[in-house]
């Protein structure tokens, strides 16, 4: 007789951050199907490169547009699994914008690596370059923009002539469903771009059925995923974690600087991988800018409120709560000072208040490891070099933030830090800028940018066509010839 639970695919239950109840379920998509899938994308992959780059570009838009006609039910899965209302909004609508702008970028993209010339080596050789996408890219997205990271690499691997599978986090997956909905009325799209459900198990089975791998996550996970793409001699593009630092120079325009940090680190709760997480000040304006920072912090609220309002969305993976509560413990038991926050607030899910300490030093692990919440340690600096010290003093390097009223001082100080982006004068700009493109340092990833050009020319390889315009050399070039 058979075993129908066997024939059942495995489910993980979904958690709402507001209510903190497992509200919702998704199937786990096995490795026999996932081998399907992308073996359907695989065969459709052929006549998608071989279509011109301004079909892509048209079928792109139309899939845009079916987004747009989504976009009330994606931004509603959306607050529900992050807890955020209004950012879902400008999720969606960021979404589509990026969509759009691989479709308007991708001939200019693709001029880059499709060029031609004269060799410099030998002057009878001419060469044109042909871009060749990898057919199959796997997409492995993460929980904290759930929606607008998981189309951060599909576009312009689509816009390149690749098919794409992804799977999105477990932990924020509500959003497929209406995703899905859009992409079933494009089906030169959905022919190409497939999207599964499921954890670790569907993500290794896509590694190893597919051509490239892009992962957004932990270090942990992406040192894992880079393993195993490794073993199947494919390439790994990696975003993952990061420690970002800020360096405030004694000429500062501290409201400006405050309000900078605080949107940065406080913001989207710090669920950014380009959060700022480590403050540096110089100390002779260190006892004023705490007091300006903290007149800030005081007139935030958390979104646990009645209606729902407020600045401070809950944290959306719920074992974030105590990885940051240990950190903050921790720091305390090693003589750190806490001003504002430092503990966790349950309200049917978890919420983390603005939080904000001084006397931390680098000897603890707040900040030296990744927090991933709303948290704001601050260092008083006593010169320049000090404060790169510092600074650089960590395995990430992923961006950072320079604050100073002299762009040359600014400049000068930013070229020295070891990281990937600097913003001036502001914070985290690479997460509302992507036609500039930035590595990630150390352990914040490896691969070619994915953003400005880069960003789609990582998935093409390079074909070189050679002609000689003269004779072929003969065999008797090498011949050896008495002295």
């Amino acid at each position: 007789m058979t075993d129908l639970t066997a024939l059942k695919p495995r489910v993980i239950g979904v958690r709402n951050p507001r209510s903190g109840k497992y509200d919702a379920e998704i199937p786990v998509i096995d490795a026999e199907t996932v081998a399907t899938r992308v073996a359907t994308c695989r065969q459709a992959q052929m006549h998608w490169q071989a279509s011109s780059p301004h079909h892509r570009a048209v079928v792109l838009r139309r899939f845009a547009d079916q987004l747009d006609i989504e976009f009330s039910e994606l931004s509603k899965s959306l607050a529900i699994d992050t807890g955020r209302t209004t950012f879902a909004q400008f999720e969606v609508a960021g979404t589509i914008q990026l969509i759009r702008q691989w479709a308007d970028r991708v001939e200019e993209a693709l001029a880059i690596v499709n060029d031609s010339g004269q060799s410099q080596q030998v002057a009878t050789v001419s060469y044109q370059h042909r871009g060749i996408p990898y057919p199959v890219v796997a997409v492995i997205s993460p929980w904290n923009v759930p929606l607008l990271l998981a189309m951060i690499d599909s576009a312009p691997a689509l816009a390149a002539g690749c098919s794409v599978i992804l799977k999105p986090s477990e932990v924020a997956p509500r959003f497929i469903a209406p995703l899905v909905v859009a992409l079933s009325r494009v089906p030169e799209l959905a022919a190409v771009f497939s999207v599964v459900t499921g954890d670790a198990e569907t993500g290794r089975a896509m590694i190893d059925e597919a051509d490239a791998v892009c992962f957004t996550g932990s270090v942990a996970t992406g040192r894992a995923v880079a393993r195993q793409a490794a073993e199947r001699f494919i390439p790994a593009f990696l975003e993952l974690g990061g420690k970002d630092p800020a360096i405030i120079l004694p000429d500062a325009d501290l409201e400006l600087t405050a309000r900078a940090i605080i949107r940065s680190a406080i913001g989207l709760t710090g669920q950014t991988c380009q959060s700022l997480e480590r403050v540096y000040c110089h100390r002779g304006i260190y006892e004023d800018f705490i007091a300006v920072l903290l007149a800030q912090i005081d007139a935030l609220s958390l979104t646990c409120s009645e209606d729902g309002s407020g600045d401070i969305a809950p944290l959306i993976f719920a074992p974030q709560a105590q990885l940051i509560q240990d950190q903050i413990d921790a720091a305390v038991r090693q003589g750190a000072k806490v001003l504002r926050g430092g503990k966790i607030m349950e309200c049917g899910g978890i919420w983390y208040p603005a939080t904000v300490l001084v006397d931390v030093s680098h000897a603890m692990n707040l900040m030296q490891e990744e927090t991933f919440g709303p948290i704001i340690p601050i260092m008083q600096y006593a010169t320049t070099e000090e404060a790169l010290s510092l600074a650089n003093d960590s395995s990430f390097g992923l961006s950072g933030a320079v604050f100073s009223q002299d762009r040359e001082a600014a400049i000068a100080v930013a070229s020295r830090l070891n990281v990937g982006a600097v913003s001036i004068n502001d914070a985290s700009l690479t997460g509302i800028v992507n036609d500039v493109e930035k590595n990630s340092f150390g352990l914040s990833g490896m691969g070619g940018s994915r953003m400005g050009p880069a960003g789609l020319t990582r998935f093409l390889r390079k074909r070189a066509l050679l002609f000689q315009e003269a004779e072929p050399a003969p065999v008797t070039l090498f011949a050896d010839k008495p002295d």
